[in-house]
């Protein structure tokens, strides 16, 4: 089964040695240029795309817009993109022991922060790499889950995971 990477998780390419790619800095953050009227009423956040050369050979990497989809709360909703005030990476030679960094802008009801996916497919040497996928959230914190008692019923953290392991060792029952 594939199992997504989890916001700060490094994921390696085996298709070109060395190389391997990060999203991290997932947070709440206000644009360098100022708000787009669309995102009028919504939360913006950013997330950090790294590309990391750990390998013999440069790399010439694209990560440009339509190559990052952002999708948040449980539905899996587009987020809104602020593609003017993102930054991205448009043809750059990656050399070994070197890294490039797209920072992404986007905005999105605050309530659906806790569930943000965000999935790379990157461009190596004008070839298309397989999609990753990274899954993270905006305002859970060790502290929210660690307060709520194990017993808090069944809208309790341990409850909703006990849940979700139930289903999957259950296959025949739908």
């Amino acid at each position: 089964m594939y199992e997504p990477n989890v916001v700060g998780d490094w994921q390696e390419y085996e298709e070109h040695a060395g190389l391997r790619v990060r999203v991290h800095r997932l947070g709440p953050s206000e644009p360098p240029r100022g708000r787009d009227d669309a995102a009028a009423g919504l939360t913006y956040f950013s997330v950090r795309v790294t590309v990391e050369n750990r390998g013999a050979r440069h790399y010439g990497i694209h990560l440009e817009d339509g190559q990052i989809d952002v999708r948040v709360g449980p539905d899996g909703e587009g987020a809104f993109i602020d593609w003017r005030n993102s930054q991205f990476i448009e043809g750059f030679d990656v050399y070994p022991l070197r890294r490039a960094t797209a920072v992404v802008y986007a905005a999105a009801p605050e309530a659906a922060l806790t569930h943000v996916d965000v999935q790379v497919q990157l461009r190596v040497e004008d070839e298309w790499s397989d999609r990753r996928l990274w899954a993270g959230g905006i305002g859970v914190t060790e502290g929210t889950t660690a307060a709520t008692p194990a017993g808090a019923g069944p809208c309790g953290l341990a409850h909703q995971v006990s849940a979700f392991l139930k289903d999957q060792a259950e296959p025949g029952t739908a």
